[in-house]
Formats: C-alpha cells, sequence, structure tokens
C-alpha cells in the first residue's frame, strides 16, 4: 500500500508513534517536540482536510514546543550539585609522584586520593619523584599532570 494513498490521520499516527519511539530509544529529548507536533497535527487532520494547515499546526506546535518547553526540560535536567563519583573525582586534586616522569620512555606514575596512576607530564618535562602535581585530565588509564609551583614532599593521600 503505498504512502501515498493513506488518509492523513493516519499518516500523522505513524510520525507520531515515529517521533516517539525516536525519543524514547535517544531520551536527549530531540524529538519530542515533533511528537507532539505530529499529535495536533492529527487532531486536527480529523476535522480539517486541508494539507497545508496540517503542516502549519505541525510547523506551529513542534516550535512552540521546543521554545517552551526546551529551557524547562534543561532547567529541570541540569545537574544541581554534581558530585563526581568515578575516576573524574581526581581532577583538580594534588598527587605525589611515586615513579619519575619522563613522557619520551612513557614512565612515570601518581598517587592520588590513595590510588596509583600511570601519568604524563602536561608540558613533556620531565617530573622526579616526590614533587607535588596537580591532576589536569585524564586520557585512557593515564593522568595528565602539571608541578605544582615550590611544593615539599608531604603525605599526599
Amino acid at each position: 500500500m503505498p504512502l501515498f494513498s493513506l488518509s492523513a490521520p493516519v499518516v500523522w499516527l505513524i510520525l507520531l508513534v515515529f517521533f516517539a519511539v525516536l525519543e524514547g530509544v535517544t531520551v536527549s529529548l530531540s524529538s519530542v517536540w515533533f511528537a507532539l507536533g505530529a499529535l495536533a497535527a492529527l487532531v486536527v487532520s480529523l476535522f480539517i482536510s486541508n494539507l497545508w494547515i496540517q503542516l502549519f499546526v505541525f510547523a506551529v506546535v513542534s516550535l512552540v514546543m521546543l521554545l517552551l518547553l526546551r529551557p524547562l526540560a534543561a532547567h529541570l535536567f541540569q545537574k544541581k550539585g554534581f558530585t563526581p563519583t568515578n575516576a573524574d573525582r581526581i581532577l583538580g586534586k594534588t598527587g605525589i609522584v611515586t615513579e619519575a616522569i619522563d613522557n619520551l620512555s612513557s614512565k612515570g606514575q601518581v598517587k592520588v586520593a590513595g590510588q596509583v596512576w600511570s601519568a604524563r607530564s602536561d608540558g613533556g618535562a620531565p617530573i622526579s619523584v616526590g614533587v607535588h602535581v596537580t591532576i589536569l585530565r585524564i586520557e585512557g588509564v593515564r593522568v595528565i599532570v602539571r608541578p605544582e609551583a615550590e611544593t615539599a614532599p608531604s603525605d599526599v593521600q
């Protein structure tokens, strides 16, 4: 059965289901606006057979829902008081070099928050054992560090 032989309400229902399933699969609030627009166009198509009016209703409702609900959804889903729970919790923390860091030979270790990580220097310069470093980022299984200014070795986690 070709698409053009389907009635307008059936086409809008198919689009409504498509956008709803797409939203359910992506869970990113990316197509819910179009699902609501398709629902409005479906309702209009039951009373008005003019395709241009239906398309206009679909476009306007989709746009209005996007403009009104997107900021509300972004506000509701934003991470308030975000507390890192995995490896990212060490970002910005101070560690101590336990094995000299040498990027050229891919050697070096840092102890931070009670864990030993393979490490690389941010600038590429070697860093000696006992130097306090700041964890800048994580690349794979290595931390990228930068020496702290004028620090003396002490007990770092």
